[in-house]
């Protein structure tokens, strides 16, 4: 039996719009993904408090994410984790059958020295990375890419990220949208 791929894609989605939607399903197709599962976070630990409330951003969500191999969850409020090593943790122990990968945007990669246990993190799950607006090369200098710098897959061999054992990583470097949740919620404002 096949072992099934997903990638996970986590994040506030405060609110989710068309550039969450254009990198998951370009994910799905550059790193041979069989699913994506957007992890809503009730709690960022990097960011101030949402903007919208948590079931307004799941249902929102829900209503912009329709594609047949991608799925709104709550998995982290239903788990209790506020932590993305520790909710991966969780997740590869409960499913030990499921062969994960981490998605994020490059934009995330800049800081993600800053994460708690960010080198737990590499060394649990591959890591799928996709170009954001801004200087593309910038995350390729970030600090994890240096120090992680020889487990890096090329991007021409995408499709191969999840077929190894971490660490390992790969950069994508796709057609921008300039969409932003942050730019989206200031367009909102009075």
């Amino acid at each position: 039996m096949k072992t099934k791929t997903v990638g996970l894609l986590g994040g506030s989605f405060d609110p989710a719009h068309a550039g969450h939607v254009n990198i998951t399903k370009a994910a799905i197709k550059r790193f041979d993904l069989d699913e994506v599962w957007w992890l809503v976070s009730p709690r960022n630990p990097l960011k101030t408090a949402s903007h919208a409330s948590y079931s307004t951003r799941l249902v929102l969500a829900s209503k912009i994410m329709q594609h047949p191999r991608v799925r709104v969850t709550d998995i982290e409020r239903r788990i209790g984790t506020n932590y993305t090593a520790d909710t991966l943790s969780t997740l590869t122990h409960i499913l030990p059958r499921t062969q994960f990968v981490w998605l994020m945007g490059a934009d995330n990669l800049d800081q993600f020295d800053n994460w708690k246990q960010w080198e737990r993190i590499m060394h649990t799950l591959p890591v799928g990375i996709l170009a954001r607006p801004g200087n593309r090369l910038a995350p390729l200098n970030a600090r994890a890419a240096r120090i992680y710098r020889a487990c890096r897959v090329p991007m021409h061999q995408s499709q191969l990220l999840a077929k190894g054992r971490p660490p390992r990583w790969c950069y994508i470097n796709l057609p921008m949208s300039r969409l932003s949740s942050s730019s989206l919620r200031s367009e909102d404002a009075p």
